[in-house]
């Protein structure tokens, strides 16, 4: 227990510790414990996302999952969570990132209030993008282990058929752009972007595997991939972080120490083995993935709040983790 500390878990919490005392010292008792909630928040509904990194990052060479740890870190902290906001509120408003930077320190509450109008895109990105990633997973025809077999064997079934999860996706889609009250046509470019960019990168992906290209390029597709993962999830809950304060540090230095802790985590899962030993985790991540996609899509009609969402990815994750843990004490008496 004490090695697996020093190796994944003492600088995660020796910093977010510095940070912590840092922010009270500076900001008051009220700014220290609104980083320590949004960082227990981040971690709590992220732990979906470290399993399935967990599935990706254990494709890189162990000098790309440094990377990911370290780059990949302060592209988690300054890209998804400060910059590309601002990019996205830029182009959503036709104002310069400039003028969005200033407004983002000077006067947080009509930045929330921009970030908030532009919510809708960032949810039908988000949303279409993980549903890809769990419909994947669901239709892939070499998958033979299943954890909620009488579901699972039925979507298996359908991966025969040629682009079913495009299909879906995009009917799906469709059917929400109609719908939805917000602006149909940001709604609808928006999903299709974040489908288009998933079919990039995982033919991408699939294509340096397949034809053994050089591991640094695939490497750096895979860190790629990893942080466009990354952003989907997150996005959302940036803006729900404004419902908590509009202080744009304390939102960055929550989320980003989260970051850290999911990141550590994601490693720990890769270098330790866990998908393997805890056999059906992997299927209540997609599980929890195939619900918050679903929850973020019905955010188009109505509000659903984000604690809700984060329970039921929670949920999934924690009864996979249990299914696991009986199935292993089944094989051993066996």
């Amino acid at each position: 227990m004490k090695q697996i500390y020093s190796n994944f878990f003492f600088w995660p919490v020796l910093i977010s510790s510095l940070i912590f005392i840092s922010i009270g010292w500076q900001m008051g008792l009220t700014a220290f414990f609104l980083v320590v909630i949004l960082s227990i928040l981040e971690v709590t509904l992220s732990f979906d996302n470290a399993v399935v990194n967990a599935r990706v990052l254990k494709r890189m060479s162990p000098i790309w999952q440094r990377r990911f740890l370290t780059w990949g870190i302060l592209i988690a902290v300054f890209g998804t969570r400060f910059i590309l906001p601002i990019i996205i509120v830029s182009v959503a408003v036709l104002a310069s990132p400039v003028y969005i930077t200033k407004l983002a320190f000077t006067n947080p509450e009509e930045y929330g209030r921009l970030l908030e109008g532009v919510h809708a895109s960032i949810t039908a990105f988000g949303g279409i993008f993980l549903l890809m990633v769990s419909l994947k997973f669901f239709f892939d025809k070499a998958k033979s282990v299943h954890w909620i077999r009488v579901v699972e064997e039925h979507l298996v079934r359908w991966g025969n058929i040629e682009a079913i999860e495009v299909a879906i996706a995009l009917s799906l889609l469709l059917t929400m752009s109609f719908l939805t009250h917000y602006d149909q046509a940001s709604v609808l470019i928006a999903g299709i972007v974040g489908l288009v960019l998933f079919i990039i990168m995982e033919g991408v992906a699939g294509s340096l595997s397949i034809e053994g290209k050089d591991i640094a390029i695939g490497g750096a597709t895979l860190f790629i991939y990893l942080n466009i993962l990354d952003s989907a999830f997150s996005l959302d809950g940036v803006i729900g972080a404004f419902a908590l304060t509009s202080n744009l540090v304390i939102i960055m230095v929550g989320l980003g120490i989260g970051a850290f802790f999911v990141r550590s985590f994601t490693l720990y899962m890769v270098q330790k083995n866990t998908l393997a030993e805890l056999v059906y985790l992997e299927h209540g991540a997609h599980w929890a993935i195939l619900g918050l996609s679903t929850m973020m899509l019905a955010n188009l009609l109505v509000h659903v709040p984000e604690v809700i969402i984060g329970l039921i990815g929670l949920c999934f994750v924690l009864l996979s983790y249990y299914s696991s843990i009986s199935e292993r004490k089944r094989k051993m008496h066996n």
